[in-house]
């Protein structure tokens, strides 16, 4: 009967160098890379390396060589489609780059915030890419971290230091031109779901929806702008497919309700047409509705979703590109922003007859 030996002492360079007949410093060469040793005696050390199930210790070449070759990278809802598309892009630059990715997940509050950032300053790692929103307590923290001299890069996150990259899509004009396609079609009474008045007035998102009532002279209802809970001020780091389809609710039980609705994400509008459909409604033909990022489901929808797309995968690429910069840079580099594009796309969510 085959018996587990967890204590048992792992292989070093000495054992391997030992059971080949060469020096220690020729294994290493080999396993690190660096350094000529000849194609036999390099297939000698690395056969008897997998035979006795060595593996280099990463911490101790951190410490040699002050890097982890590890990035970390905080998300909010990872359930939504957006989160993992652009957690994949990072992690494939990253790779790319020599380098792997840990990820920990921040979904509402500023103490998951802190305790994110916190757990991967505590495991070394590199530098630190934040997809989450802003938030004081997790934005203070976040300054502590990037003065102990972590490399940091934000996605969409309303955060400003002079040694910070951003990268973000055009969320404004997103927001206005979703909000704009919608009062093109016809519409007047316009609902946003995905925030509140009361702690969204900084998601630019909103604020494009606001600027393009306004500009229509369309009033502004504060009854239709619903986020999680209308009782609570702070506007959550993601919204969320439960969100939109309980501020739907909220927004039928109105004595006049919407005829129109842009979410805040794809999720939340999904969440929405759901509420919709359990009401008996129809989309477009009594709401219509537009969403924004563009995932993979919004194409299946039924019907298919309207949308703003985002460049998501360049999202990703960018800031694990900018990371890496600064953590191989032997000089501190001022602040670079990028801010992207985004596209409105038109489907049966909204359907194409002016409303009368």
């Amino acid at each position: 009967m085959n018996k587990k030996h967890p204590n048992r002492k792992q292989p070093t360079l000495s054992d391997i160098a030992a059971s080949v007949g060469v020096t220690p410093m020729t294994v290493s060469r080999v396993i690190n890379e660096s350094g000529y040793v000849s194609d036999e005696t390099r297939e000698k050390v690395l056969l008897a390396a997998k035979e006795m199930n060595y593996r280099r210790n990463g911490l101790a070449r951190a410490l040699k060589r002050q890097s982890t070759e590890t990035v970390g990278l905080v998300l909010g809802d990872i359930s939504n489609p957006y989160s993992t598309e652009l957690a994949r892009a990072v992690r494939e630059t990253l790779f790319n780059r020599g380098f792997s990715l840990f990820i920990c997940i921040s979904e509402h509050s500023a103490k998951e915030d802190v305790v994110a950032f916190e757990s991967l300053a505590d495991h070394s790692v590199d530098g630190i890419i934040v997809a989450t929103r802003s938030n004081e307590g997790g934005d203070e923290y976040l300054r502590g971290i990037v003065e102990s001299n972590i490399p940091v890069v934000v996605i969409g996150r309303d955060f400003q230091h002079e040694e910070v990259d951003f990268v973000s899509p055009d969320n404004f004009k997103g927001g206005f031109e979703a909000t704009q396609h919608l009062i093109d079609l016809g519409h007047k009474r316009i609902a946003f779901v995905g925030a509140n008045l009361k702690g969204g007035s900084s998601l630019k998102r909103l604020q494009g929806y606001l600027k393009a009532l306004t500009e229509h002279e369309i009033e502004i209802d504060e009854r239709l702008i619903t986020g999680r809970n209308e009782d609570v001020s702070e506007i959550p780091g993601y919204s969320t497919e439960e969100i939109g389809f309980e501020g739907m609710k909220r927004l039928l039980s109105l004595p006049n309700p919407p005829t129109a609705l842009f979410a805040r994400n794809d999720f939340t509008a999904i969440g929405a047409m759901s509420a919709i459909k359990e009401a008996g409604l129809s989309i477009p033909e009594d709401i219509a509705i537009v969403g924004f990022d563009d995932v993979s489901l919004a194409l299946r929808t039924s019907p298919p979703l309207t949308t703003v797309r985002q460049p998501m995968r360049l999202e990703g690429q960018l800031a694990a590109e900018m990371l890496v910069e600064r953590i191989e840079s032997k000089e501190r580099l001022p602040r670079r922003e990028r801010i992207l594009n985004c596209e409105l796309i038109v489907r049966e969510s909204t359907g194409l007859r002016k409303r009368q």
